[in-house]
Order: C-alpha cells, then structure tokens, then sequence
C-alpha cells in the first residue's frame, strides 16, 4: 500500500470516528454528545463506586421500601443514567406507543400533549410535573398548553440539564424547575390548577405518599393525570419468567417494586381523588411501545463501542460501560415485560380532587 492510500485511509477513518463520536448526538434530538458522558453530580473518579454502590441497594430491599431512603436510591441511579439517558434516547424520559407515520420524536410529543390536554388546563395557568427529569416532556406540554408548568426532580444534575434546555428552546418564561423530593414537596397547599406524572411515580416506595402530596398542592376541582408503570391482569407470581422480568425491571430502573395494575385507583380513592377514567394506553389498537428498544439493538452495539473506546483512552469516567451495560440488559427485560404483556408502562389514570363544599 503507498503512502496516498494510507494517508486517504487514515483520513476517512478519522472522519468516521469524528463522526461518530463528535457529532452523534441522541437518538432524537442532540443534547448530549458521545464525549461529554459524565457521571451527572458524581465526581468522574466516584462513578464505578457509586455504581457499586447502586447495586448495594437490592442487597438490603427494605431499604428502598422507606421515603427516607429513596432519594439516594434513586438520586444515585439518575446521576448515573442521565447522560446517557440523553446520548442515546433524547429529552423525554419515557416510553409511547408507536404511531403509523409518525417518528419516535412525534409519537413522544403527542402522547405528551395527551397528558395535558387531559387536564383541562388554559393558557396562564400553573400546573406540576412530578418527576420532571430533563424536561422534555415539560417543554412539549408548555408549548402546546400555553401553561406555567412548574417541574420537581430529585436530582440536582437534571435540574441544571432542564434549565440548560428550557432556556435553548426559549420556554424559561413558561418552564421552572426545582430540585426536591416529591414525597416532601415545600409547594404552598391548594397552588397548582392541574398536575401530571409520566412515569415517574413508579420510584416512590409507597405511591399513598406521592398521591398525597399532589392532592395537597392541587387546587380543589382541578385534575391530575399520571401514567403508571405496573404490571398487568396477566402477571403470574408464580411464574418464574414472569418474575424474572418484573426484577429486572426494577432493579435496572430504580424501582422499589412496580405495583398491580388493580392498585393504582384504591390508593387514589384513599388518598381523595376521584377516578375520573382509567385505561392502559398500551393496549390495542395502539402499536408496541417496546418495537423502539427492538429496532435500537443495533444503535446499543454501535454506542457500546463508543462507550468502551471512550472510557478506555479516558474521556468517559470510569463505570460507564457498566451503566451503559445496565441499561441493555434492563431493555431486554422491558421488551420482555411487553412482548409477554405482563408490564405496561403507560397506565393511565385521570383523578379530580373534589370541590370544596359550599358553605351555608
């Protein structure tokens, strides 16, 4: 081989990896690139540790069974996955069902609509997310609605990440977010006209509590819509493959343990609310919501190997490649969780604090 051609090979493999690690940004909508994978607000040096430390958790479940234990729990999980998160996904932290005709960025942004068209909400009025993440689904509900919407996420990182977009996207005047705990919330009684959760309440060990505190900060009359990861009429706990799923799930996703299905409204009734409607988004005739996770193996392999390169020459922190790893294996069980119908991530249900009653 003369000097031109491997000069010219040398050269197009240079691209290709510039490429590859430099301009490839998520799935959907760049926010992160391949280099800048970071361990959230971990120092670079903790991120294995921290790793570990995650782990640790299922070795002692009870711990993750109480409201003082969780924001670690799940603080650690985000700071480790987030980056990530973006890199290969996007902004929105959750799943939708397939639309014909329509790309993954779209579908997500009309299931995220759907949310709050639920909620009939108007332009000017404040309403709550509840475990906002990186504030995708946020700005797609601000844009749409014309609403205040007011996010709390327990990680601090996500915090820095949401206000970093907000204010990319030019929805700062429409889009606050705030770092805290959505067991404990420090919002005034009675101060939000609507309220939604995408996925999100799934992380709390007791879902009485979160309902609570969403009941507490809604105004009276008003709504409030989340859709529940839970396992569905077809889960058998007796069934070994059936349990293998549901703990996979859960153990690569934070969760103290998922609830029935058949759960969710008699701790809604408990806590307040009336059952405005209920369903699961995920049934026909809507298209898998898991054919994503399918048709992205491919897209893993090439980001594993970025991933490993990158931690390997240093650029990445150290234990990447074991959340990135995380993360695959955890998506095998989702599509599992679907495939089997088991788990569905996306059930819906639609709660009204009742109005005050009149008085004289």
């Amino acid at each position: 081989m003369d000097s031109l051609t491997l000069v010219c090979t040398a050269s197009l493999l240079a691209a290709g990896l510039y490429w590859f690690v430099f301009i490839l940004g998520s799935a959907e909508q760049k926010g992160k690139h391949a280099v800048q994978l970071s361990g959230g607000s971990i120092q670079r040096e903790n991120v294995q540790e921290n790793y570990n430390q995650y782990w640790s958790f299922f070795r002692r479940p009870k711990e993750i069974e109480t409201a003082d234990k969780v924001p670690a729990f799940v603080d650690t999980f985000y700071n480790l996955v987030t980056d990530i998160y973006e890199w290969g996904w996007g902004q929105s932290f959750h799943f939708s069902p397939a639309i014909p005709g329509k790309s993954n960025l779209e579908s997500t942004k009309i299931h995220e609509q759907m949310a709050v068209d639920l909620i009939n909400v108007k332009p000017g009025q404040k309403i709550l997310d509840a475990g906002c993440g990186v504030g995708g689904p946020m700005r797609a509900i601000a844009a749409h609605s014309g609403c205040n919407v007011v996010g709390i996420t327990i990680n601090e990182y996500q915090v820095s990440r949401a206000k970093a977009h907000n204010k990319k996207a030019g929805l700062s005047h429409l889009c606050d977010v705030v770092c805290g705990n959505f067991l404990e919330m420090t919002f005034e009684d009675e101060s939000f006209d609507g309220a939604y959760s995408i996925e999100a309440t799934c992380h709390a060990p007791k879902l009485e509590e979160v309902y609570s505190e969403i009941f507490r900060v809604l105004k009276p009359g008003k709504l409030y819509v989340s859709y529940e990861w839970v396992t569905t009429d077809l889960y058998r706990g007796e069934d070994p493959e059936h349990v293998e799923i549901i703990q996979g799930i859960e153990r690569g996703d934070a969760l103290p343990g998922l609830r029935a299905f058949s759960d969710i409204a008699d701790v809604a009734k408990k806590v307040g609310f009336e059952v405005v409607k209920e369903r699961d988004l995920a049934k026909p005739p809507s298209r898998p919501w898991w054919s994503r996770l399918k048709m992205g193996r491919i897209a893993y392999w090439r980001n594993h190997i970025v991933v490993t390169v990158l931690e390997a020459v240093g650029v990445a922190p150290k234990g990447t490649v074991d959340v990135h790893e995380m993360l695959f294996k955890t998506a095998d069980y989702l599509t599992r969780g679907g495939e089997t119908g088991i788990f569905t991530p996306m059930h819906m249900i639609l709660l009204k604090k009742p109005e005050k009653p009149q008085e004289g």
